[in-house]
């Protein structure tokens, strides 16, 4: 089984599309990825990662944003 974590699309760098990089935000962290397979994706877009690379672009249309108070992240 694998993990893709959502996280959006702040800046991209790069012409070459096997090489074509950008940073993510993940709720407050910012990580390099590789976009490569998904040559589709813009800043704004949210994105689902694997490993430092992204593997899915999320359709805003059909997500719904997590409500993290609800899940008791907040430590009570």
């Amino acid at each position: 089984m694998c993990l893709a974590i959502a996280g959006r699309l702040l800046s991209q760098d790069g012409e070459d599309a096997l090489f074509r990089t950008g940073r993510v935000d993940f709720g407050g962290v910012i990580k390099a990825v590789n976009l490569a397979c998904v040559p589709e994706a813009e800043v704004g877009d949210l994105l689902l990662v694997h490993a430092g690379l992204a593997i899915g672009r999320i359709d805003p249309d059909r997500s719904r944003p997590l409500d993290i108070d609800a899940l008791g992240a907040d430590g009570s």
